[in-house]
């Protein structure tokens, strides 16, 4: 803020200040109020100024470039990512968090931090229930031939990641999608005995 606007509509109508804009180093506080307005702010300016708002010449990174995975919209007006992946963990070198920049710890009873979510009722309980329990015979054919057509024009390694995730779930369920794919049972086995980073690291 070292001038005043030149165009009143361009650069103040348009400007879209939010607290959830924070320099690494600085977090935000426990504050009801505060929090309430991180999610607020932005989700005004989305319904002012459509979605990419932050694309704005007022608004966008003046000494930088913004790494982020967020696609089309209205009034999108760079590249929109190219063929880039638009989503993430990915294997095609898209941008990664940077856990240096994370909010510092809060002290309380204990640090207030960001944790590994460490519960029985993981991320393949349920979807391993629903293909057990839920779904009939007929159901589970069609699941996996839907799978299989639409990964079989994947890489290999990206097959053997995700069929292993599906044997996390449910082995019959993993193992159909393997056959459909002419994959190795025993390979798809070993990845879905991996760790997560692990399984990326073989299938990179």
């Amino acid at each position: 803020m070292n001038r005043n606007p030149e165009n009143y509509f361009a650069e103040v109508e348009q400007a879209a200040f939010g607290p959830g804009n924070l320099v690494p180093g600085i977090a935000a506080s426990p504050d009801k109020m505060l929090q309430g307005r991180l999610f607020s702010y932005h989700d005004t300016h989305v319904h002012r100024l459509e979605p990419n708002y932050h694309l704005l010449p007022v608004n966008a990174p003046k000494n930088t470039r913004e790494n982020s995975y967020q696609r089309d919209g209205f009034m999108r007006n760079d590249q929109n990512g190219g063929s880039g992946p638009n989503y993430w963990p990915n294997s095609f070198n898209g941008p990664e968090s940077d856990i240096s920049a994370k909010e510092p710890p809060i002290e309380m009873s204990g640090k207030a931090d960001r944790y590994p979510y460490k519960y029985p009722n993981d991320d393949f309980i349920q979807p391993g229930n629903l293909y057990r329990d839920v779904m009939t015979d007929q159901e589970r054919e069609t699941l996996a031939g839907n799978i299989i057509s639409h990964l079989g024009d994947a890489q290999k390694r990206i097959q053997l990641r995700q069929t292993a995730i599906f044997f996390k779930a449910d082995p019959d369920y993993g193992s159909k999608v393997a056959k459909g794919l002419k994959l190795d049972i025993k390979e798809v086995e070993k990845l879905a005995r991996m760790s997560q980073d692990e399984r990326m690291k073989a299938t990179s």
